[in-house]
């Protein structure tokens, strides 16, 4: 269940809700003149959130390559790999 709060709530309770941001890793939704304004989260949870939209980008990247036949051999990719890491 989303945790809702007022706006005069995270002007007064700013360390209440940072806390929980921090311990339970779930935004906050801030509310101003009770319509839904913010969301607040912590860094952490932020961070970990745009880096799995980053990674959904890239695996649709890579299924738009496989689509349009953009590809190529694993062994290809393997000895040129190998090469570029002196593995050879």
């Amino acid at each position: 269940m989303p945790k809702i709060r007022s706006s005069a709530d995270l002007r007064n309770n700013y360390n209440e809700i940072s806390t929980f941001c921090h311990d339970y890793a779930e935004p906050v939704f801030i509310t101003k003149n009770g319509k839904g304004d913010l969301a607040v989260m912590s860094i952490e949870t932020y961070e970990a959130l745009t880096a799995r939209f980053d990674l959904y980008a890239k695996l649709q990247e890579g299924l738009d390559d496989v689509a349009a036949g953009r590809t190529r051999p694993w062994e290809d990719v393997r000895k040129e790999l190998s090469k570029q890491w002196g593995l050879e």
